[in-house]
């Protein structure tokens, strides 16, 4: 039988600092003077008081060493689950006035490092809610990291339990082991956003922008203080966000060995150098694409392309342009790169490198056993053999992720949506991409016009995403509730 108390001490716990949070955007809003910092305060007290009641009833749970592999699943949902339901609070309490659908849906791409919105006029918006928009992110990303280097390889999703040989067995000490992870990624994590802020201050970025630029540049979530994105800076922001987007997208694992004297792996792991391979071919062809085939000059050119590119692969969803103009080519390529994502244990999203060099090796297998069948060949990740429930959980993962994206479509244009919308709709949603194409939710437009039944559809779409599909899915089984 599953125990909620552990999962509800977690999740409250999690609550209440979620509210600790707010205080900082409404110290910034009392500093400004602009009186929106009664907002924060009343959703700070708010959230912290149910995150403590909760946290309080199950305190009993808390002693307990480890979590059963149906709570662990339980615990990873709900979480995501939770946490956007008070991060809407400002959203609804403060200068949106966000309905509470509205309010959900920004929560929850914030937190899941969507990084869609539904808000517009962001230009005058006041100082906190834009900061609390890039905390949000910047949360929802180190989590993530959390989530993926600790519990998806614990829950055998999508081939992520190949990770468990990087030397984070959690078995049986779910709880404990991902605090010891989490102290090493913390101080990473906080020391690259750092660093990034000041990249943005020495390109001239005012502190305030480039406090939350750094926030959602290294969090890959993309939500920006001006509707015009990126498109409100200068080229150098382009380059220092380009290069922190990249860094952010690799596995976190890997800086954390180097960290501790270990630089090896981080040079030679398959998946980075594929993952830099992809950006630099991809960055050539859409920049010779507008250099040649649209008579634009290579250096604008240039900087456009590693900008935008690296932007949609790894699902951060910045745009300095609107990408959506530069042709039918292109615009399609777009869509593609967004089903890529980064490295695994990173804040990057989508399907992840990893996965497609698992499925590639598995091709080469199937091919050299049809023209040898008496060889013996075994698919191989950086130098590893590939177990069979790796490749089947890869396998499994592809196949719920293309019919999720069938799904969704097709929901969301029965709900009056165009193709090209509820097909990038999709896309983005389960991709935790960010923008999407076409007129409406293109780089250039926003989620807000669309009706209230495509914005459930996409936060469920969200979750799911970021949660690796399966975690979520597993879930839905009544073997899950019986086990």
């Amino acid at each position: 039988m599953i125990d909620l108390r552990p999962v509800g001490y977690v999740i409250g716990l999690l609550v209440a600092i979620l509210g600790l949070t707010m205080i900082v955007p409404m110290l910034v809003d009392l500093i400004e003077g602009n009186g929106h910092w009664p907002v924060f305060l009343e959703s700070a007290l708010l959230t912290i008081l149910a995150g403590g009641l909760v946290a309080l009833s199950c305190q009993s749970g808390g002693n307990r060493p480890g979590l059963t592999l149906q709570e662990t699943f339980l615990l990873t949902t709900s979480v995501w689950v939770a946490l956007p339901l008070f991060g809407a609070l400002p959203f609804m309490l403060g200068a949106t006035e966000a309905r509470f659908i509205d309010a959900i849906f920004e929560a929850m791409s914030g937190l899941t490092t969507t990084g869609s919105t539904v808000v517009s006029g962001l230009d005058a918006l006041p100082k906190g809610l834009l900061l609390w928009r890039g905390i949000l992110q910047w949360l929802g990303g180190i989590g993530i990291i959390v989530v993926a280097m600790v519990f998806l390889p614990e829950l055998r999703v999508g081939g992520m339990q190949i990770f468990r040989s990087e030397g984070f067995d959690t078995m049986g000490k779910i709880l404990p082991r991902a605090t010891a992870i989490s102290g090493q990624i913390s101080v990473i994590y906080v020391s690259l956003t750092f660093i990034c802020f000041l990249a943005y201050l020495m390109i001239g970025m005012v502190p305030f922008d480039a406090v939350v630029h750094a926030f959602t540049t290294v969090a890959t979530g993309g939500m920006a203080n001006y509707d015009a994105s990126f498109g409100a800076f200068g080229p150098g922001a382009e380059y220092v966000g380009a290069l922190f987007m990249a860094l952010a997208a690799l596995p976190f694992v890997r800086y954390v060995q180097l960290v501790n004297g270990s630089a090896q792996p981080l040079f030679k792991d398959r998946q980075i150098l594929t993952f830099f391979a992809t950006l630099a071919v991809v960055i050539l062809v859409v920049s010779f694409t507008l250099t040649i085939g649209q008579g634009r000059d290579f250096a604008p050119s240039f900087r456009q392309a590693l900008f935008n590119v690296t932007s949609i692969v790894t699902g951060t969803g910045y745009a300095s342009t609107d990408y959506g103009l530069w042709g039918g080519f292109l615009v399609a390529l777009f869509f593609f790169l967004g089903l890529i994502g980064g490295c695994a244990g990173s804040t990057a999203c989508s399907i992840k490198i990893f996965r497609y060099q698992l499925l590639f090796s598995a091709i080469k297998v199937q091919l050299q056993k049809i023209q040898s069948p008496s060889g013996i060949f075994n698919p191989r990740y950086n130098g590893r053999i590939v177990t069979e429930d790796v490749l089947n959980s890869v396998m499994v993962f592809f196949v719920f992720f293309i019919v999720t994206l069938g799904v969704l479509s097709v929901l969301l244009g029965m709900t009056g949506l165009d193709f090209v919308t509820s097909l990038s709709g999709a896309a983005t949603a389960i991709a935790n991409v960010g923008p999407g194409l076409g007129e409406i939710i293109g780089p250039s437009g926003n989620f807000a016009p669309l009706n209230d039944t495509a914005k459930w559809l996409l936060i469920v779409g969200m979750l799911i995403g970021r949660l690796e599909l399966l975690a979520v899915y597993a879930m839905l089984t009544p073997h899950f509730w019986r086990a």
